[in-house]
């Protein structure tokens, strides 16, 4: 017999154990599905032990920036306490215990094991059949995904999730992708001793931000001694059983390992959509402003196709909470998404590029305002590379993009994130007072260029 609930969540990333533990301090029986580790992929694979990973080789690159600057400093890279943080710290060996005991001790009741819808608002575990009186929260995330390239399958190659785990850091490295994650780990892994190449298939890296921050990571790439090569496309890759070897037309390119970062895949096969009317093949779940997929059921994160952020996963399972409380509260809006590269500089944006802008036939205009040029970036001096690049709609005078590029570029993104959020007229902005000597001012600067333009100077 069916075991009656109010909702069942299948998957309990961040917003799935979030809507799941918000639900049952709400008062309703709620089951929680999982068959890898609670918490998702952010705790133990992602966000969380990649940015130890950026801290320690920071802290590396900022120990070469002391010469000139405050005397002299030398520093011996080495891998064994960024293994042992992010065993210890960040994953507990990757174990979830905590993070289970974390989760039923809001009163969720966890189920372990590969949930599928059975049929409306019926969920079936392990052979355990759950009926949900409310409905099926559905939060899977995304699994790394290899291009179909010659020679790669069944060679051992790195994901993201081998790449943490590492217990030393290899002598070279091979990175197939120019993203995020590509990116990340390139940097990292060059600051700890290892020879470095990025292979991007674009003609550029992070081809989904601005030029400029392409343009600046790539110089800044080079100067550190990583070798970046796009607008390349790898025939064949080959495993000796020591050294990988990546073939890109005529040229072959060696490394002790290979990190695949060219994407990642939704977790929805298997899942039973079909039970529920929606399409088993799609890429990814359609839902409403309140998250609503189907008669009965919601869904969150990476699946929805509207950011794979841990950050639109949590803002989404507090939108589909209220709802199925029957709460009031605005529907989703995306208008203002925030996302953040910890490469050095951090490439930060929020909203529209230009490009994005222009594709969309808004009236726009840009400017840019770079960082050595401002007076913090004169006084940082050493790693200091970076700019604030701002896209206002012209027509409206508001923004609707911009990049802060640089030292603490996450950060000084936050007031651009609610100048975009909130519609803020540039006109306001440039009444602001900025603190000075700060890397946001040059958020001023940028501001005073706009204006320019707008008088025709």
């Amino acid at each position: 017999m069916a075991d009656e609930v109010d909702v069942v969540v299948i998957g309990l990333g961040p917003g799935g154990e979030e809507a799941a533990g918000r639900l049952a301090e709400a008062g309703l029986s709620v089951v929680g599905v999982e068959s890898r580790l609670v918490g998702g992929e952010c705790p133990y694979y992602a966000c969380v032990p990649t940015k130890m990973m950026v801290r320690a080789a920071g802290l590396i690159a900022e120990a070469g920036r002391v010469p000139g600057m405050a005397g002299e400093a030398s520093v011996r890279p080495d891998w064994g306490p960024v293994a042992a943080r992010i065993r210890d710290e960040a994953t507990d060996a990757w174990d979830d215990k905590v993070a289970a005991d974390r989760l039923t001790g809001r009163g969720v009741r966890l189920a372990r094991g590969q949930g599928r819808i059975t049929g409306p608002r019926e969920v079936t575990v392990e052979g355990r059949v759950f009926q949900a009186r409310r409905g099926i929260v559905l939060n899977t995330g995304t699994s790394p995904t290899a291009p179909p390239v010659d020679g790669l399958a069944g060679t051992p190659y790195w994901t993201n999730r081998e790449a943490v785990q590492a217990a030393e850091a290899p002598g070279s490295l091979l990175v197939l992708g120019g993203g995020v994650v590509g990116v990340e780990m390139a940097q990292v892994f060059s600051r700890f001793d290892s020879r470095v190449t990025v292979v991007e298939a674009a003609d550029r890296l992070l081809v989904n931000e601005e030029p400029e921050s392409s343009a600046l990571l790539r110089e800044v790439f080079e100067r550190e001694g990583i070798g970046v090569r796009t607008g390349v496309n790898v025939t064949r890759v080959a495993h000796d059983g020591t050294e990988f070897t990546v073939h890109l037309g005529d040229e072959a390119l060696a490394a002790d390992r290979l990190l695949v970062a060219t994407g990642r895949r939704p977790n929805l096969g298997g899942l039973g959509l079909g039970a529920v009317g929606l399409d088993e093949s799609a890429r990814r779940i359609s839902v409403d402003g309140h998250m609503r997929a189907a008669a009965g059921v919601w869904a969150i994160g990476d699946i929805t196709g509207m950011g794979a952020f841990t950050h639109v996963s949590m803002y989404q399972a507090a939108v589909a909470v209220r709802d199925i409380l029957g709460q009031e509260g605005s529907p989703a809006a995306y208008r203002a998404v925030p996302r953040v590269t910890f490469t050095d500089p951090e490439i930060a944006s929020v909203g529209l590029t230009e490009a994005q802008a222009r594709d969309q036939n808004l009236p726009v205009r840009t400017a840019v305002a770079p960082i050595p040029e401002s007076t913090r970036g004169w006084i940082h001096k050493a790693g200091n590379d970076g700019f604030v690049k701002l896209v206002e709609d012209i027509e409206w005078g508001t923004l609707v993009g911009a990049t802060a590029a640089g030292p603490s570029g996450g950060e000084v993104l936050g007031l651009l994130a609610v100048a975009v959020h909130t519609e803020t007229p540039t006109a306001a902005l440039r009444e602001m007072i900025y603190a000075y000597p700060t890397f946001h001012r040059a958020v001023e600067s940028a501001l005073a260029d706009l204006a320019a333009q707008a008088r025709g100077e």
